[in-house]
């Protein structure tokens, strides 16, 4: 089976060179990588460029994004990785055996950061995804090529809407290896404060508010420069 990794990018010059690398020996197994910048400024496609198979630009968004990734792959399988994200060990072999079986799935997730609370939140998110069969991004979703339709082209949310979309087809593969995702959020903003957040955002969501009034919570109030309080491609 022959994946193709489709990482959404944008202003991710700093690290974005340290979160390929590790992509190389896949792409040596045959595999390919898909970077899809969101317009950065800090010149994030040259960086990508020699770790990468292409580098495509696209309207900004990570719903938008990972749909054009998806429409230009080659493999039998996707999978979407946060850019802040690393795969655990041999990720080709799990999601080939997984997907024999379903029709999609993700990976535990594990957060590295300063928060003595991150290891909690990471225990809770894995045990809710695997109870609801909802997957969050950070979570390295994977599906069948033949089985995507699509993430719902929405400001936030649509790691979300799109699990739900393919949970009433089938439940997802929730495996137990765990990629690694950067806590830069949440320590920059407070653990709890950011599960709090999220919480409040998800329990909206539910209730029906428009996820371009979420994506707004989302940022959080500009700071001095301009710029939104929470990085974010969205």
């Amino acid at each position: 089976m022959r994946l193709s990794i489709v990482v959404p990018v944008l202003d991710e010059a700093e690290g974005i060179a340290a979160s390929l690398q590790p992509l190389q020996v896949l792409r040596a197994q045959g595999h390919e990588v898909l970077v899809v910048d969101g317009g950065s400024r800090d010149g994030t496609p040259g960086f990508a460029q020699p770790l990468a198979d292409r580098v495509i630009a696209s309207p900004r968004g990570r719903a938008t994004q990972m749909n054009a990734g998806a429409r230009i792959a080659h493999g039998d399988a996707l999978l979407f990785l946060h850019a802040d994200t690393r795969l655990p060990d041999a990720p080709p072999a799990r999601i080939e055996q997984a997907l024999r079986q379903h029709a999609w799935g993700r990976f535990d997730v594990a957060i590295e950061g300063r928060s003595t609370w991150l290891p909690v939140i990471a225990t809770l998110m894995n045990l809710r995804s695997r109870l609801t069969g909802i997957a969050t991004g950070d979570q390295a979703i994977f599906v069948r090529r033949d089985a995507f339709g699509g993430f719902p082209d929405v400001a936030l949310m649509e790691d979300v809407a799109f699990s739900a979309a393919m949970r009433r087809r089938a439940r997802p593969a929730c495996l137990r290896d765990r990629v690694v995702t950067s806590g830069r959020r949440w320590d920059g903003q407070g653990a709890l404060r950011t599960l709090l957040l999220m919480w409040r955002l998800r329990f909206a969501y539910w209730r029906g508010v428009p996820a371009e009034l979420l994506a707004e919570r989302y940022r959080g109030p500009p700071r001095g420069d301009g710029q939104p309080s929470m990085k974010a491609i969205r």
